[in-house]
């Protein structure tokens, strides 16, 4: 890469950094990861995201590294349903293989070498008994043991070390007011603790670059429904559909996004969370709340939404009959089966441009990044058309679009047909932004 294109990437990576500043994020690592190859590097991209102000939660698993100790020790590991069985001989062995990876992780995380990434960050590291757990108990007639799920997440403990800017490891285990500590699914600790905090984001590590579709190929966004029909249909099986399948839970209790990356791509992390196109895969709740092109029973939605603007003159009054002759321009942000914002994109081909046109978000939603949700689905839409600028014109609100980007044009830029149409006393301001 060079200086130059350093330069932009760096420069362009600002939004993404002031986003996620001070948000809170669940990164689940398997005992695959661990002892895989791109693990250090894994290490000093945890570290960069601390020093960001990213809230940091990792929770570990330790399968192979447990396999290897009871193997060590002569004993054989039997797994039902996904789930080890843990029997009362295992568990002291069990205890060991985690408590060594914990103490390893916790060593690598405080590095500091000279010319390292890790030079002076001094990165604290806390870990606890932050999760309640209980007894699978017998299943379909087999005792489990000391294999547990969880039961409680200890969140206010959670919170304090975080606002210390402690970064939390959260081990496979489990504890029990009797006293009795469970052997625990990695997954199902990440996917609780992620819940329970109402983490911003759960990233998911894995072996592939993400969810991948028939044909091998990435899928770069799924809803939870299309996620576990993707897990009932076996295009996604095994380890696999159970990291998914925590991921759609995760994001089914309060976690807004879920992404799965790969634990073997130097930096997918970094580009996951700080690039417009990402890494890996996207999960994100269908039913809670989604960004979708609107449909015609969203019409008496988007009618309530905008009406309250075209009083105020904020946006150009449209006719029922105008919304259902273009719906197919639309996109809305719905919650709970509610319109909480709207946009439409016209295309002109022929001067590749599109306009962003009753771009409306609800006001108790404003402060919850909408807009910008909102936003980047009618860009994509503009590239996916080959628009190479999109434009609005906006009376009242100019300084968010300059704020995403926009620069201001004149009148004489818009394509033919906007230009004839143009209402001279509204006298609405031109903002141009490429798509390049």
């Amino acid at each position: 890469m060079s200086v130059s294109d350093w330069l932009h990437s760096f420069r362009h990576s600002s939004p993404y950094i002031n986003t996620h500043r001070g948000s809170t994020v669940v990164l689940v690592l398997g005992g695959e990861a661990l002892a895989s190859d791109n693990l250090l590097n894994i290490i000093h991209d945890i570290t960069l995201l601390s020093s960001l102000g990213i809230r940091l939660v990792v929770t570990f698993g330790a399968r192979p590294q447990i396999q290897q100790r009871l193997e060590q020790a002569g004993h054989e590991s039997e797994f039902v349903g996904g789930l080890r069985i843990t029997p009362e001989q295992d568990l002291p062995l069990i205890m060991e293989a985690v408590g060594g990876v914990r103490s390893w992780l916790e060593s690598r995380l405080s590095m500091g070498l000279v010319n390292s990434p890790m030079h002076g960050a001094r990165i604290r590291v806390s870990s606890g008994n932050f999760v309640a757990a209980r007894p699978v108990g017998v299943l379909d007639g087999v005792d489990h043991g000391y294999t547990g799920r969880v039961r409680r997440v200890d969140t206010a403990g959670i919170e304090r070390l975080l606002e210390l800017g402690h970064i939390v490891l959260m081990p496979p285990q489990g504890y029990s007011p009797t006293g009795d500590i469970f052997n625990l699914s990695y997954e199902d600790v990440g996917s609780q603790v992620a819940s329970a905090l109402r983490a911003d984001k759960l990233i998911v590590f894995t072996d592939d670059q993400g969810v991948l579709d028939e044909d091998g190929s990435l899928v770069r966004e799924l809803t939870v429904r299309q996620a576990l029909q993707k897990v009932s249909e076996q295009v996604v099986s095994g380890h696999d559909a159970d990291l998914l399948r925590a991921a759609c839970d995760a994001c089914t209790r309060g976690v807004r996004r879920a992404h799965i990356i790969s634990y073997l791509r130097d930096g997918a992390i970094l580009e996951e969370l700080f690039t417009r196109d990402g890494s890996g895969t996207l999960v994100t709740d269908d039913d809670y709340e989604q960004i979708r092109r609107a449909r015609v029973e969203d019409i008496g939605g988007i009618l309530e939404l905008i009406q309250p603007l075209e009083e105020q003159g904020v946006l150009v009054r449209r006719s029922r009959e105008m919304l259902e002759t273009e719906i197919d321009q639309y996109v809305v942000a719905e919650r709970d089966g509610m319109i909480i914002g709207c946009a439409a994109l016209y295309a002109y081909p022929e001067e590749q441009a599109g306009e962003l046109s009753c771009f409306a978000v609800d006001p108790a939603y404003r402060r919850g990044g909408r807009g910008d949700e909102i936003l980047s689905m009618i860009e994509r839409m503009a590239r996916a058309q080959g628009l190479a600028r999109l434009f609005v014109l906006t009376t009242q609100t100019e300084h968010w679009f300059r704020e995403r980007g926009f620069e201001p044009s004149s009148v004489q830029s818009l394509p033919g047909p906007k230009l004839a149409a143009y209402n001279t006393r509204r006298n609405s301001k031109v903002f141009v932004k490429n798509m390049g």
